[in-house]
This record gives structure tokens, sequence and C-alpha cells, in this order.
């Protein structure tokens, strides 16, 4: 079952009533599990360029689309390689800054999974 996203801010996302306080990723079957943010860390510097290993943490098998949002204010990328990954998997991709991505999310019938940066 997919999770209603009830909102954003700053710092934060509220998913069916929790708050949560760090990026999150929602998985094919509604879990929401906390961001590896290291994983695009340690090739970038940065959290705000998802990285190959991030990808492929990311993705599941059966994934028809991903939901990726960018941030408040849409300062999340997707690396050139990460890219090609998800298009070779044929899973499209939706960047958007997050308080538009969960307007996506909330409306996304299919296999659909989520990536939602909480800050800048």
């Amino acid at each position: 079952m997919k999770p209603k996203i009830d909102s954003t801010e700053f710092g934060s996302i509220n998913i069916e009533g929790s708050m949560f306080e760090h990026d999150v990723i929602i998985r094919l079957r509604g879990r929401v599990k906390k961001r590896k943010k290291k994983l695009s860390k340690r090739v970038y510097g940065t959290s705000h360029t998802i990285s190959l290993d991030e990808a492929k943490h990311v993705y599941e098998k059966g994934a028809e689309r991903l939901i990726l949002g960018s941030g408040q204010n849409g300062m999340v990328t997707l690396s050139e390689e990460a890219a090609d990954y998800f298009k070779r998997k044929r899973c499209l991709v939706k960047l958007t800054p997050t308080p538009a991505a969960i307007r996506v999310w909330n409306k996304a019938k299919g296999a659909v999974i989520g990536l939602f940066h909480v800050t800048c």
C-alpha cells in the first residue's frame, strides 16, 4: 500500500501522520526507509547529486517510476550514470522540488518508488 504524504517543510516530511526529519525512500510495498546519502556523498562530496551506487540502492525490481523530490528549493540532481541506470531499468524518473513531488506522489498509480530530500 502506497502511503499518503501529508506535508513537507524545510527539514521534515510528514507521511501518514508520522514526522521524519531526514530524507526518505518509499519502497514499492510502502515501507518508509531513511535515505542512504553516504552512497552519493562519498562519490561527489554532497548528497545533492545522486550517484550510481545510490541509484542501485533506490531501485527495486518491478518499479516503473521514481518520484524524486529534489528538496525544498530543487537542489538535488541525478548524475549522468544514475540517469542512465534508471533508463536501462525502464524506470521513468520524475525529478521535481519536494513540495510538488509530494503532490505527484499522492496522485501516482502503479509500481512507483519515491525518494524525498527534505532540505535545500
